[in-house]
């Protein structure tokens, strides 16, 4: 790497030692109908079969298991579109910790249910990431609970970056890792384990056009602020925080591009997700089957790992996509 980056391959191979034994390793498998239709062998991380149904247990639980025992004790603390709650519930809970999670009005009813089922305190705040990270900043001052922030922090990015060192063991010839990105917690440890271990292998981010956070802030050359809009791929949604300290500069320097893409596609990789790979993701999950369903991948040269990073989709929600074909979009004019 060019440039020192907050989060090194050293943080992510420790990170994997602290996280084993609490952490699947997720098969990474071959897909016979993308790798007939784009020409190259296509591999897909079943990182949705993690634990609590998402990549994020490997962040939180490295960032909680980074605590000292007083920490653990005062309690954590986040603001989360889902996944990351559910994941610091279950981390907190498994070190005789308690989680509160902070959500806006945005997140599905099926993450918050399965939030309180793990222990967790609930505060349903706002109607963006934004406002609920508000209150977890008020919580943090008054009660002194300890912060564990779903994407900007060291220890959560050496967390997520232990799935980058997978994909290059189990696939030590890919040529491109198609990965979510939206705060960039993900990416950030993805590309850096990537990068360190095969420095030619393209790392490429994929959201949804609706909020796109990070690539917005890129283009601006800092942290901006984006509306949020529901969306299939509603673990996409939120900012990146105007005072961005580790995720920005991560994606900014390792990502090679990031790529937008609409309901509509989002939507058929759900569906392709479960029509010919027999698998349950959410739109978050579905990114990058979509992205190579659309044709968006260009100059492709080698294997393509592509990373189905949550499985946590309202069921009603995923049948209504499933049948919708040609009017995939269940929030079509709410945008606006």
């Amino acid at each position: 790497m060019s440039v020192s980056l907050p989060v090194t391959i050293d943080d992510i191979e420790a990170a994997a030692r602290r996280i084993s034994g609490r952490v699947r390793t997720t098969p990474l498998v071959d897909s016979a109908s993308l790798s007939e239709r784009i020409g190259v062998p296509v591999g897909l991380k079943l990182e949705h079969h993690q634990t609590t149904g998402s990549f994020k247990l490997r962040g939180a639980t490295n960032a909680v298991l980074s605590l000292s025992p007083g920490d653990r004790a005062l309690g954590v603390i986040a603001a989360s579109t889902g996944n990351h709650g559910r994941a610091l519930a279950h981390a907190a809970k498994a070190e005789g910790s308690v989680a509160t999670i902070c959500m806006s009005h945005l997140v599905p009813l099926n993450k918050v249910s399965e939030i309180r089922r793990l222990g967790a305190h609930v505060r349903i705040i706002g109607n963006s990431q934004d406002e609920a990270q508000v209150e977890v900043e008020r919580l943090v001052a008054e009660n002194g609970l300890v912060m564990v922030p779903p994407f900007d922090n060291a220890a959560v990015v050496a967390g997520q970056g232990t799935l980058g060192l997978e994909i290059v063991t189990q696939m030590p010839d890919v040529s491109t890792v198609l990965v979510p990105v939206s705060g960039g917690g993900l990416a950030a440890g993805v590309a850096a384990a990537v990068k360190a271990r095969k420095p030619a292998t393209r790392v490429i981010g994929l959201t949804m056009e609706r909020g796109a956070a990070m690539q917005a802030s890129i283009a601006a050359g800092g942290p901006v602020l984006v509306d949020e809009y529901p969306s299939l791929a509603d673990s996409l949604g939120g900012g990146i925080g105007l005072d961005n300290r580790v995720t920005f500069r991560m994606c900014r320097e390792l990502l090679d591009e990031i790529i937008l893409l609409t309901e509509d596609e989002i939507a058929a990789g759900m569906r392709h997700a479960y029509a010919e790979e027999r698998e349950i993701v959410e739109g978050a999950g579905a990114v990058g089957i979509a992205a190579l369903l659309a044709g968006k991948i260009r100059d492709i040269d080698g294997p393509i790992a592509i990373i189905l990073s949550g499985r946590n989709v309202d069921m009603d929600l995923h049948l209504r996509v499933r049948v919708m074909n040609g009017e995939a979009d269940p929030f079509r004019g709410e945008a606006a």
